[in-house]
């Protein structure tokens, strides 16, 4: 018998990127990916945490000159730094483009029956946004 979602231990994950500029990345996933954020915390703004649907992401700037590090930096072959299911990926498609998202794969199908896109964020994140195909 699955899990109700009263009886789950784990309900959700928020990655936290790290970020050279932490109101520009903000503005950017709310102008371009659709997410909204209450407020920022710090002065200068240090953190930010961006909610779309239940999806939640955290922007910190650690301070000291830091350049984010996204995982394609590192390895030029690692996939994404989030990956993000939705119900219907054309309709996410169509508004990542009508916004101006960098969208640097797909849409695609995939061998574990997936349908997916990726963008690129102001940073150099990837961000892969997926549909389950396999029903």
């Amino acid at each position: 018998m699955p899990d109700s979602p009263s009886t789950k231990v784990l309900r959700a994950i928020s990655p936290c990127f790290l970020v050279e500029d932490v109101v520009k990345t903000a503005e950017y996933y709310r102008d371009v990916l659709g997410f909204h954020f209450d407020r920022y915390w710090g002065e200068p703004p240090c953190f930010v945490i961006l909610l779309r649907d239940s999806v939640e992401i955290s922007l910190s700037n650690p301070g000291g000159g830091f350049t984010p590090r996204p995982n394609r930096r590192d390895h030029p072959d690692a996939p994404w730094d989030a990956y993000i299911w939705v119900g219907d990926l054309g309709v996410m498609e169509n508004e990542l483009r009508s916004k101006g998202a960098k969208i640097i794969r797909g849409p695609e199908d995939t061998f574990y029956q997936t349908r997916e896109i990726e963008i690129e964020d102001c940073n150099g994140y990837v961000i892969c946004f997926g549909q389950d195909t396999s029903s």
